[in-house]
């Protein structure tokens, strides 16, 4: 069993999304305040129609694995490789000390574009000539399996789903493994892709929509979908002065979220906010008198969001000062959103996420040491 001193440590992050690729593309983006979406084109039978998307490209995934293993990996799993070795990289872990990491990865919706280009090849070419490969990449599982096989990682891996709360909840099997003392680091991460299913459902519920993001409005509808990956190395600290972002302290999963603030109190409150009327009050109800901050118009609204606030609350702890929100004097919430370059103070910072049936969960995250 580990001891009550015992801490546990984000020490690596590894990001892509519509603000680019890497941690560095992440920062620059918290500091530049904007990234505009981009465009998807989906087929219609009246012809195609271009909907505003946060996309992710996984070009640079060619740096760390061969063109020629990828030949067979479909864009879900690549996005999952793509977080994974960029998290790696950044903690600088050395390449003999992968071999026992325990890998956890959340996703809202899984591979849903390979998902049903097999369910197309066996509508259309029958049960025996369904493509084995397509399968392959479809299950739940498959961006797990493409990390431990291709990384060499023997440790338990697992796969969460459960749609906006997939990230908390997978985050609470991760920590669980390093308190037990099952493994010494947890790979964690969260993925989903914007496929032309996902893409089809959003321009039908969302169609009227075409603007930048505005989460922090109760009335206005201003979400943006978005896709991409963001993953964490963990791993358990005995000591206080430990390399890396912050601490992880705790992660509370629950429903019927009180009306009143959250206990316990926290110096920033991320808001996981993301432009959706549907959650937009309740959101405004919780972070009533916090300070808050919101940087889900940076990447856009989909299930992997939490990942994105941690990492991006992970770098304000490690340079001790907040990041301005995208907009954010266009407010509404009875809440202070705090200017940019505002010093955290050294309370921690907790990252609220809400679903839309009266869930919710918050993610402490605690400072490591005072910024130089």
């Amino acid at each position: 069993m580990i001891g009550r001193d015992s801490r546990i440590v984000i020490g690596g992050v590894g990001v892509a999304g519509g603000f680019g690729c890497g941690v560095a593309a992440l920062e620059q983006a918290l500091r530049g305040g904007e990234v505009r979406p981009g465009r998807m084109t989906l087929p219609m039978p009246d012809g195609p129609v271009e909907i505003p998307a946060f996309m992710s490209d996984t070009t640079p995934l060619k740096d760390f694995i061969p063109l020629r293993t990828l030949r067979r990996v479909d864009h879900f799993s690549r996005l999952a490789l793509l977080g994974a070795h960029l998290a790696l990289a950044d903690a600088g872990l050395p390449e003999a000390e992968r071999a026992g990491l325990g890998v956890v990865i959340a996703s809202g919706h899984g591979a849903t574009g390979i998902t049903f280009a097999f369910q197309d090849s066996f509508i259309n070419d029958g049960d025996i000539c369904a493509s084995p490969t397509h399968f392959a990449n479809s299950v739940h599982n498959s961006a797990a399996a493409n990390i431990s096989i291709l990384l060499g990682a023997t440790g338990p891996s697992l796969t969460v789903t459960q749609f906006h709360l997939s990230v908390p909840s997978a985050l609470l099997a991760a920590r669980q493994w390093l308190l037990e003392g099952r493994v010494e680091r947890v790979l964690f991460g969260a993925v989903d892709e914007l496929s032309r299913l996902t893409g089809h459902y959003w321009h039908r519920q969302h169609a009227h929509f075409a603007g930048i993001p505005s989460p922090l409005h109760t009335g206005a509808e201003t979400a943006v979908p978005g896709e991409g990956a963001a993953f964490l190395l963990l791993s358990r600290a005995q000591d206080a002065d430990a390399p890396g972002y912050c601490t992880l302290d705790s992660v509370t999963v629950g429903r019927k979220l009180p009306p009143r603030p959250l206990a316990p109190p926290v110096g920033l409150l991320v808001l996981g906010a993301d432009g959706v009327p549907e959650t937009a009050a309740r959101y405004a109800a919780a972070a009533a008198g916090s300070r808050i901050a919101c940087y889900t118009p940076l990447y856009g609204s989909m299930p992997p969001g939490p990942a994105f606030d941690i990492a991006s609350t992970a770098l304000a702890l490690r340079s001790g000062s907040v990041f301005a929100t995208p907009g954010g004097s266009s407010c509404d919430f009875p809440a202070t959103v705090v200017p940019g370059g505002t010093p955290l103070g050294p309370g921690p910072a907790g990252i609220l996420t809400l679903d839309d049936d009266d869930g919710h969960a918050l993610v402490m995250l605690g400072r490591i040491r005072q910024p130089a």
